[in-house]
Formats: structure tokens, C-alpha cells, sequence
């Protein structure tokens, strides 16, 4: 597996922009949900009611995930260090975690200052996360704790969403989305805005 993910990653090294869209258009936008989570300083976040930048990008994942979790978080800093400055201050990167047992607010906020001080990381009750998810095409599975201490989330959808101004999920990437195409993409949204 890590012999995969390196590959992945070194791919994505050295790519030059192809100027064309590379994840999914969504022609019939998914309506992004006024659900209430906590962020990573206590406060009260909505997707719906606090995102107020052009571009909101959104992945659920989790803290001790091995694998896709930290690819695709690093590649979305390293896509949002491609953009120029303006292209920068219009975008935000919200990770909602997927086993809020574990990952409360202090936990989320050290994961994510490793990829970006300003990332945004939302925890709460499971119910409530999966209640987001659900709407967005993002499947969250209740998890059970093993008799060796360890967890079985089950599982998690591993795509990232473009939530636009207007509170709709209007794009999508897969996990395997390299930093250059990512940033290529964001930018060609942001124009579009």
C-alpha cells in the first residue's frame, strides 16, 4: 500500500497544467445542509451558514486514517501554495472528521496545522456528521471499537468538495486528484465565480 501511495504522490510531481477541468462538474448542484458542527475553537460551524469565501473545499476524513486521509490533505495544501495570493484568499479548506470519538477539537487542530494553520476542522455527534454527509453523497459508516482497542469505521467516502458562494456542492475530485490538478481546477472555478 505505502509503495501505491508513493506513486501516486510522485506523479503528481513535475505536472504542468492542463488547462481543462480534471475532476467532475456537478450539473445538478447538491444543496449543502444547514447542520451545526463544532470547529477546531470551539465555535459553532455550518457549511451552509458560515462558509463565505468563493471556493469551500470540503473533505471528511479522520485523524488516524493510514492513507487516503493524509494524501489527499496534502495535496490540498500543496494545490492551495500554487495559487497566487488573490486566487488564495478566496479559497477555504474544511475537513470534517468521520470519527468524532477520537477526533475532538484540540486533536483535529494539531492534524491540521501540519497541512495549513487555516484549515478549518469540524467535530460533533456522529449522527449530525453523517446527517451532512448524507445530502453531499458523502458516506460516513457508524464505527465500533475493537476488543484490541483499535476502531472499524467501516469506511468513508475519500472525495473532496467545491462548495461555492451560493451553498451548493458544485464539483468533486477523487482521492488520486494530484496537487497541480487540483489547483488547476480550483482556479478555473474561481474564474467562473
Amino acid at each position: 500500500m505505502l509503495l501505491v501511495l508513493m506513486a501516486l504522490v510522485l506523479s503528481g510531481c513535475g505536472e504542468e497544467s492542463s488547462g481543462e477541468f480534471v475532476g467532475n462538474r456537478l450539473d445538478q448542484p447538491y444543496d449543502v445542509p444547514d447542520i451545526a458542527l463544532t470547529a477546531t475553537d470551539g465555535s459553532s460551524y455550518s457549511l451552509a451558514a458560515d462558509t463565505d469565501k468563493a471556493l469551500t473545499l470540503v473533505f471528511f476524513g479522520y485523524t488516524h486514517c493510514p492513507d487516503y486521509c493524509p494524501l489527499v490533505m496534502n495535496n490540498l495544501s500543496a494545490a492551495l501554495n500554487r495559487l497566487d495570493e488573490g486566487e488564495r484568499s478566496k479559497v477555504d479548506v474544511v475537513f470534517v472528521t468521520t470519527d468524532p470519538s477520537r477526533d475532538d477539537e484540540a486533536t483535529l487542530h494539531d492534524y491540521l496545522k501540519a497541512y495549513d494553520a487555516g484549515f478549518i476542522g469540524l467535530t460533533g455527534d456522529l449522527d449530525d456528521i453523517i446527517a451532512l454527509g448524507d445530502p453531499l453523497h458523502v458516506y460516513v459508516n457508524d464505527g465500533e471499537k475493537l476488543p484490541t482497542g483499535g476502531y472499524d469505521l467501516g469506511g468513508h467516502s475519500t472525495f473532496t468538495l467545491a462548495i461555492s458562494s451560493d451553498d451548493e456542492a458544485v464539483a468533486l475530485w477523487n482521492q488520486e486528484t494530484s496537487s497541480t490538478e487540483f489547483a488547476n481546477d480550483f482556479s478555473i472555478l474561481l474564474a467562473d465565480d
